[in-house]
C-alpha cells in the first residue's frame, strides 16, 4: 500500500439500513459511521447478514435506508463513489488461464492502477517467484492471496472486505493485519467483515459493528 495517502478524507454515514433477500429480512436498523482513517469491523453469528451489508455498501445488494459518502467534505453519487471502493467477497474473481503476474495485471488495468509494484505485490503476498505460475493451480489459501494482493496495485481509498483471512494461516492473520493498517494509516477506510480477531496496531482507530443484537 502506498503512503502517499489519499486526498480528501472519506466518510460513511449510514443510517436505518435494512436488507430483504429473497423476501427474508436480513437485517434492519443498521446504522453507523466510519470515515478515512478507521476500520470498522463487522461481526455477528452467521446468517445475521454481514456479508450482506458488505454487499449493499458494494451497491450490489439494494438496501432500504440512507447510505451517504462524502470526501473532503463533497456529496459523492453512486459512480463516483464507486470508483472509489474495492471490494473482495467469497468469490475471488481469478482467471485460473492466467498467470498470477497477469491476474494483477488485469486487475491494475481494469481499475486504473499501475503495473509497476506487481512484482512487489507478489512478494508481501508470500507468493514471490510465482509470477509465471498458472493461476488455476494454486492451493486455496494461495489463491485468496492473490485476490487480496490486488489491494496492493490498485490502490482505492474504500475497503470492503469479507472474512479476508479466509483459508489462511497464521502468517496470513498477520498480513492482513498489516494490509488493513496500511489503509488506515494512508487515510483509506476499511470495513471488514470476520469472525476472526484481526491483531491491528496499537492505538489504530478501531470500530465494531455487531449485527443481529438486540
Amino acid at each position: 500500500m502506498s503512503n502517499k495517502g489519499f486526498a480528501g478524507q472519506i466518510r460513511l454515514n449510514a443510517q436505518n439500513l435494512s436488507c430483504i433477500r429473497g423476501e427474508q429480512e436480513v437485517f434492519a436498523d443498521v446504522a453507523f459511521q466510519v470515515s478515512g482513517g478507521e476500520a470498522l469491523i463487522v461481526r455477528g453469528a452467521n446468517g445475521t447478514g454481514k456479508s450482506s451489508l458488505l454487499m449493499c455498501l458494494a451497491g450490489l445488494l439494494p438496501v432500504n435506508g440512507n447510505v451517504s459518502w462524502q470526501r473532503g467534505g463533497k456529496s459523492l453519487t453512486k459512480p463516483e463513489y464507486f470508483e472509489l471502493i474495492h471490494f473482495i467477497g467469497h468469490l475471488n474473481a481469478i482467471k485460473n488461464e492466467l498467470t498470477l503476474a497477469e491476474n494483477l495485471q488485469f486487475w491494475s488495468a481494469m481499475f486504473g492502477g499501475d503495473s509497476t509494484p506487481i512484482a512487489d505485490a507478489l512478494e508481501r503476498a508470500n507468493l514471490g517467484g510465482l509470477d509465471t505460475y498458472q493461476a488455476g493451480h494454486l492451493s486455496a489459501g494461495q489463491r485468496h492471496r492473490l485476490s487480496l494482493a490486488r489491494l496492493l496495485v490498485t490502490p482505492r481509498p474504500v475497503w470492503l472486505l469479507d472474512e479476508p483471512s479466509s483459508a489462511l494461516d497464521q502468517q496470513g492473520d498477520r498480513w492482513v493485519a498489516d494490509l488493513i493498517q496500511g489503509q488506515i494509516s494512508s487515510g483509506g477506510l476499511a470495513v471488514v467483515a470476520t469472525h476472526r480477531h484481526i491483531a491491528l496496531g496499537t492505538g489504530a482507530n478501531v470500530r465494531t459493528l455487531e449485527l443481529g443484537q438486540l
